[in-house]
């Protein structure tokens, strides 16, 4: 987090939740929660918190725009997306683009070391969809700058996400109410959010880093696999948290953010895991790229370019590094596939005897492709798949010291973070919440009042963890 999480835990959120609680005006209410989005954000990024709200003002004044003829609107527009995508070109992707010229012969420019703003991705992608918004006539143009102020700065998403669309809260930016049980269940989904994300990624996690930190000649085929595995678990279980502790505190304040994650390791298909995956980005992505070129109203081969270039953008956008756009390829890869019937999932799906085929071809490219994602170079990511699939080339030597550290990898601790992550990642909770809803209304209550009581254990085991100083930074916050 950009403060640690105990200040977080016991001083930041506490003071400003007192505080919104205290004050009775709307408007005030507002300008608390914008100026401690903006100490916030500070603490991690001092001077760069300038540059947010220039960008934001930028924005502000590009959306007032749209409002004269239609030659100013398409000027605004332009600007606008040359004026964010131009932040994260230069913030985000110089010194990447600057090393893949310099590959070529005689090329040798110096390389820009640029700090990356935390969340930048996240927050300009915001911006960039309430212009587009304005411009589509989707919204109306936002005139009061320090509502949008906060649309953009609102600090339980500002550095990881969801991606908020502004029509989704916009409503809530003029007024919301502050309902007790509508507090506590924000505060619970927030527990449940922390426990997802040092409970279980950051358990795991030591395997993937392990099995990741080996040198080429260590790597063996199970450590291999048990690491690809492992941070497929982490990187869920880290995003998802962090969505869940954002959708929690947004509701503590009064504000509904949509859900970003829909048990994506259910998947049938890497179409269907792209459904369930990180959905607030996959969105953005369909609305403001892929319908734009035309989506799939142009014919098949149109269609089948018009998915890559999305896939290569998501990839990019996860990072300026190579591993992260043939990451976005490898799904675009599967998704075509797919989608030419080359891999039958539908035919699959459809009988019985297959339906489960189906969901581990599925896991199975989720696991390979994550393997990309989390290399340090596309060097480290062959040799995994080579290791993984019995190519890869241990020294003897080296193997039983592999195996050792593999042994002491899978303690009981692990192994239960490892299983009650698997469990969870399946739709355990809807299928109770289905149960309870049939059941008696004692039953309800006292599933309820188990629930309170599990976030206050669940918050107990999370400050134990975070006492032991094992705690690690969230993954997205990188992006």
């Amino acid at each position: 987090m950009v403060f640690s999480s105990t200040a977080f835990l016991f001083v930041f959120f506490p003071a400003v939740f007192l505080l919104y609680c205290i004050i009775p005006e709307r408007h005030v209410r507002n300008g608390l929660l914008i100026v401690a989005s903006l100490v916030f954000y500070a603490f991690g990024e001092p001077f760069v918190v300038f540059l947010m709200v220039l960008s934001i003002f930028i924005n502000y004044l590009l959306g007032l725009m749209m409002n004269g003829a239609a030659p100013l609107r398409k000027t605004s527009l332009v600007l606008a997306v040359i004026w964010n995508l131009g932040l994260l070109g230069v913030y985000k992707y110089a010194g990447f683009f600057i090393e893949t010229l310099n590959v070529l012969p005689f090329v040798d420019f110096p390389v820009p070391q640029i700090d990356l703003p935390i969340g930048i991705s996240f927050f300009t992608f915001q911006a960039l969809s309430y212009v587009i918004d304005v411009y589509r006539g989707d919204i109306s143009v936002q005139k009061n700058p320090a509502r949008l102020l906060l649309y953009i700065t609102f600090f339980p998403q500002l550095i990881a996400g969801p991606i908020v669309k502004y029509h989704d809260i916009e409503d809530q930016l003029a007024e919301r109410p502050m309902i007790p049980e509508q507090v506590a269940q924000g505060i619970r989904r927030f527990v449940i959010g922390l426990a997802k994300k040092l409970l279980i990624a950051d358990t795991v996690s030591t395997v993937a880093d392990a099995a990741y930190a080996l040198p080429d000649d260590r790597l063996i085929c199970p450590m291999a696999w048990l690491g690809a595995i492992c941070y497929t678990l982490q990187i869920y279980y880290d995003f998802s948290g962090y969505s869940d502790m954002a959708i929690g505190l947004g509701k503590v304040f009064g504000f509904t953010i949509k859900e970003n994650f829909n048990y994506p390791y259910c998947s049938a298909s890497i179409t269907e895991f792209w459904r369930r995956w990180h959905i607030s980005v996959s969105t953005w992505f369909k609305e403001y790229l892929y319908f734009p070129l035309g989506g799939n109203r142009k014919g098949k081969g149109r269609t089948i370019l018009n998915k890559w270039i999305v896939f290569f953008c998501t990839g990019l956008w996860h990072g300026a590094a190579m591993t992260f756009v043939v990451w976005g390829l490898l799904n675009g890869a599967f998704l075509m596939l797919e989608s030419c019937g080359i891999i039958p999932v539908k035919k699959m799906q459809e009988k019985k005897p297959l339906r489960l085929l189906s969901h581990l071809y599925a896991m199975a490219a989720v696991v390979l492709c994550f393997t990309v994602f989390r290399a340090d170079g596309m060097h480290q990511a062959l040799h995994f798949w080579r290791t993984m699939f019995g190519f890869g080339i241990a020294d003897p030597a080296q193997r039983q010291l592999t195996l050792s550290l593999l042994m002491q990898q899978l303690d009981s601790i692990m192994l239960l973070a490892a299983v009650i992550g698997i469990v969870l990642a399946l739709p355990v909770k809807p299928w109770l919440e289905e149960r309870l809803a049939s059941g008696s209304q004692k039953l309800r209550m006292g599933a309820n009042i188990a629930g309170y009581a599990g976030s206050v254990l669940l918050l107990a085991l999370c400050l134990l963890q975070l006492s032991s100083g094992a705690y690690s930074p969230f993954i997205y916050l990188q992006f």
